[in-house]
This record gives C-alpha cells, sequence and structure tokens, in this order.
C-alpha cells in the first residue's frame, strides 16, 4: 500500500462552489462520518482475527485508509458547506452509534462470515463512490470519490483474499448468501442514519432522531446516485464473494432484477418525499 494517494494529492484550488450539488453534499457528509469511523472497526476486526498477525497488519493499513477518505470527503463538505463543522457532527454521531467493538468473536458466525460481510461493504462502496463520481460535476469530490472508489475496490481484493484463507469455516454457498443477504439488509441500520442525521440536521436538538425516517432520508440520496452499470458492478462483486460465476446463468438473470428492484425503490422513496 505504499505510495497510496493523500490530501495533499487533492487539487482543492480546483474546487468550483458553483458545481456544487446539494443533494451529493448531504450524502457526502453522510458518508465522512462512517468512513472516518474506521478506528472502532479496526479494533473489532482485529479482535476476531486474533492470532493472526499478518491479517490484522493488513486491518490496521485498511482502517487508516478509510479514516483518510473520511477526511477528504469531510474537508470537501466544509469547503462546500462553510456552516459545516464534521468534527462537532462526528461527535453527535458516535454519541449516537456504536458498533460492539469489544467482542471478541464475528458477529457474523465466523471469521469466513465476517469477510464475505466485509466484501459486501467494500462491493457498496466501490459502486457508491464510482456512481458519485459519475454523478458529479464539481471536480474536486470527483477527484476525491475515484480515489476513494479505487481504494475500496483494492479493499475488496484484499478482504476476498482473506476470505479464501478461512473459507473452511463457511463452505456452503448458501450459508454466505445468507452472510451477504444479512449484511444487504444492514443498509437500513442505525449506522447510515445515524450519520446522516448528525451530518444534516441542526445541533441544538430541535430535530429528534428517527431511525426509519433518516434511513429512508440517506437511502433516497444514496440509491437515487445509482446507474445500470454501477448496480451491475455491485451484483457482480457480491456475487463473487458469495461463489457465483460472474458470467453464469444465475448472475445473468440477478442482476437486471436487482436493477429492477433497485429503480422502483429509489421511485417509492421520491414519492415519499414528494
Amino acid at each position: 500500500m505504499s505510495g497510496h494517494w493523500t490530501l495533499d494529492d487533492i487539487k482543492w484550488a480546483d474546487f468550483d462552489a458553483g458545481k456544487v450539488d446539494v443533494e451529493i453534499l448531504r450524502a457526502v457528509k453522510a458518508a465522512a462520518m462512517v468512513e472516518y469511523n474506521s478506528p472502532d472497526y479496526v479494533t473489532y476486526l482485529c479482535n476476531v482475527f486474533a492470532g493472526k498477525p499478518k491479517v490484522q497488519a493488513l486491518i490496521r493499513k485498511w482502517g487508516a485508509e478509510e479514516a483518510q477518505h473520511g477526511l477528504a470527503l469531510a474537508r470537501w463538505a466544509e469547503l462546500a458547506d462553510p456552516a459545516f463543522n464534521f468534527k462537532a457532527a462526528f461527535k453527535r454521531f458516535q454519541d449516537g452509534y456504536a458498533i460492539p467493538k469489544d467482542a471478541e468473536t464475528s458477529v457474523r458466525g465466523s471469521r469466513a462470515g465476517e469477510m464475505i460481510a466485509r466484501c459486501v461493504v467494500e462491493s457498496g462502496t466501490s459502486s457508491y463512490y464510482t456512481a458519485i463520481k459519475d454523478a458529479t460535476d464539481e471536480p474536486v469530490l470527483k477527484q476525491i470519490s475515484a480515489n476513494i472508489a479505487a481504494d475500496e475496490f483494492r479493499h475488496y481484493r484484499l478482504f476476498y483474499e482473506t476470505l479464501k484463507d478461512v473459507a473452511d469455516e463457511l463452505p456452503s454457498r448458501f450459508a454466505k448468501a445468507r452472510v451477504a443477504l444479512g449484511r444487504l439488509s444492514e443498509a437500513d441500520d442505525d449506522e447510515l442514519a445515524c450519520a446522516y442525521y448528525a451530518a444534516n440536521t441542526p445541533d441544538d436538538g430541535s430535530v429528534a432522531y428517527d431511525r426509519a425516517t433518516f434511513a429512508r432520508a440517506y437511502a433516497r440520496h444514496a440509491l437515487g446516485f445509482y446507474r445500470r452499470q454501477h448496480v451491475d458492478r455491485l451484483v457482480s462483486m457480491v456475487g463473487k464473494a458469495v461463489g457465483l460465476k460472474p458470467h453464469g446463468l444465475v448472475m445473468r438473470l440477478l442482476s437486471p432484477a436487482v436493477w429492477m428492484v433497485w429503480r422502483l425503490r429509489v421511485r417509492k422513496l421520491q414519492r415519499a418525499v414528494a
């Protein structure tokens, strides 16, 4: 991971306030929270992989890069909205949400299950930041998103290779699919909802937190950036982690079906807001 980009590599002077999209800004603020929260995940994953020093070293490097993603997104958000205080918003987020970082075993049931869940997350983030890159006209965010998307794809490969080392713990494809679907269903969980709330509501108690409300708000923004190619990429990466052949019959049927459901959900979320 030597030679990894830094915040100094970003062409901050190219920032164009006139090309900031408010909807994208809200999503980026929330994403900065989740990315910067990586130290807690590092603690948790290192506990899960106790006795595996090489894996733990990779996890720590992954965590450092994730935290850098958060800082880059936060700096951009503060340029786009000078009233936004990332430090204060992040404290609100951590006060409202915490992962079980002191757990000694994976909440997925096994180390292999944990790696499948991480593959799902990195599939989602790689496709997500690619979608943001393609959706924004703001040059600095486009550069940041491209860098992060490339990192997340590399992280996916890191976790996928680690999965192969522990695959004997979770041998059945059905069991892998169950873990993957379980992690995908957590897109409506407290982490993303709380991140969106902390990043996009006043810090004066005037807006009460409601998980379902802010999970929908986050989903409306996040899912709306995706285009067919982004969803296809997500499905392909998750399918590979589960053990499906990229060009097999199941994948050829699954990808268009997921895109259809995806569009229906986005339309439903948009109608709810309207």
